[in-house]
């Protein structure tokens, strides 16, 4: 199983990637969506993919008495999903007022602060 899921995240990552080197901002928004889903699940084939039983302790223990699933994996991919839920929504928002005030959602069109033909940049004071 976590060959597989290593296989996906792979995959993932690659097609994350490809969607962030496109020209056009919702398939940027589309890589950086698939790029935070193949992070939380690295970090959830990380923390080992077992059946095991939950971590909870017994009253008049104070360790485990058998083996328990690794809880800090979980809890890591529970905040990341709500961390880049909120970022994907922030930079959606972005994206809708850039291209409200722009017209376009390609790159090379929203060129306002650094128009093509102007040269380059002053190169001192």
């Amino acid at each position: 199983m976590e060959t597989a899921l290593s296989l996906v995240v792979g995959c993932l990552f690659a097609v994350a990637l490809y969607l962030l080197l496109s020209k056009h901002i919702i398939r940027m928004l589309l890589g950086v969506v698939l790029l935070g889903n193949a992070v939380n699940i690295l970090i959830f084939t990380a923390g080992r993919i077992t059946s095991v039983a939950p971590p909870l302790i017994p009253g008049d223990a104070s360790v485990p008495l058998t083996d328990v699933a690794n809880p800090l994996p979980q809890a890591l991919v529970l905040t990341a999903i709500v961390i880049s839920f909120s970022f994907f929504a922030f930079l959606l928002v972005l994206a809708y007022r850039a291209y409200q005030d722009l017209g376009t959602d390609d790159t090379d069109q929203m060129r306002v602060a650094e128009p093509e033909n102007d040269g380059p940049p002053p190169l001192g004071y």
